[in-house]
């Protein structure tokens, strides 16, 4: 009779925090930089003031994101490899591509904002603004390729990828702006068209973010035996404290209610919400990444 050998294989984490903090950056990023663009590309002219702050903000976190992935590559010495040996079918392809693009102009139209030349910066932001969503939603489209993760491999991941960075930039900019009007402006007060205006975009941005939440939590559970597997993990197993409390509770449906309701719209009130978005949009991408690996593949 053969012999039966029993032993146990190590499950390999292959994403971790590097790449959840790659992912989340290059988010805050994206939102960042066309919510800059919203006075000198599309005329809104009461978000001037995100102007500046805005590119800078976008450009800065688009310089440190890539270093979280030049970290989990474990070899950075070869990144060049990606830019010689191209695979015109791989998402990691065309995002070496456009991590390069996007800050390169980012720099540019910050540069021509600084400088007040508004013909040239309504020019570099109309160019940013698709590659700020590529370079986003690339990362979306690399964990829906990954078709052994039922978390992972879904059509809607690239646009909850998308909706988040627009969440979590506009929660961003919402502390920047505030921070900014009552420590660094000479009336010491805060702009209030500026702060209700991020207050309704952000309520709408996060109804939309829970609805995709939502739908693709109970598609998982309607849907093959793996993908409920994966729900269970997500609402009832080793990731319910951070989905379901953390993540969505106290991170999203929390501040819905102080940005929706105009009476709650005190100054700390929505600082403190903001900032509870911009935590939970992290957990969200480590919940995505980290937690799509929880069940081992056999």
């Amino acid at each position: 009779m053969d012999p039966v050998v029993l032993y146990n294989v190590h499950h390999q984490e292959v994403f971790g925090i590097p790449i959840s903090l790659y992912f989340y950056l290059t988010g805050l990023s994206a939102g960042s930089f066309i919510l800059s663009t919203f006075s000198h590309v599309f005329g809104v002219k009461k978000y001037q003031p995100l102007g500046k702050p805005g590119v800078v903000l976008a450009t800065v976190l688009l310089i440190v994101a890539p270093l979280m992935l030049l970290f989990h590559a474990g070899k950075p010495s070869r990144a060049w490899h990606l830019f010689v040996y191209i695979n015109w079918t791989s998402p990691i392809s065309w995002g070496s591509f456009l991590l390069t693009l996007y800050p390169i102009c980012c720099i540019v139209y910050g540069f021509f904002m600084f400088k007040g030349d508004a013909k040239k910066t309504k020019l570099f932001g109309i160019i940013g603004i698709p590659l700020a969503v590529m370079v986003h939603g690339y990362t979306g489209w690399i964990l829906a390729f990954g078709k052994a993760r039922a978390l992972w491999n879904t059509a809607l991941m690239p646009i909850l990828f998308l909706v988040s960075a627009i969440v979590s930039g506009i929660a961003l900019m919402i502390v920047v702006s505030l921070i900014r009007d009552r420590l660094f402006s000479k009336e010491k007060l805060v702009n209030r068209e500026v702060m209700d205006g991020l207050c309704n975009l952000l309520a709408i941005a996060l109804v939309v973010d829970i609805f995709l939440v939502l739908s693709d939590v109970t598609t998982l559970l309607i849907s093959h035996a793996d993908a409920q597997e994966v729900a269970h993990v997500l609402l009832f197993g080793n990731f319910a404290l951070s989905f379901v409390l953390l993540e969505n509770v106290v991170g999203k449906v929390i501040p819905l209610f102080v940005f929706a309701v105009p009476r709650w719209r005190t100054v700390p009130a929505v600082l403190v919400a903001s900032l509870l978005v911009v935590v939970a949009i992290f957990i969200m991408r480590y919940n995505v990444v980290v937690g799509g690996e929880d069940i081992p593949l056999m």
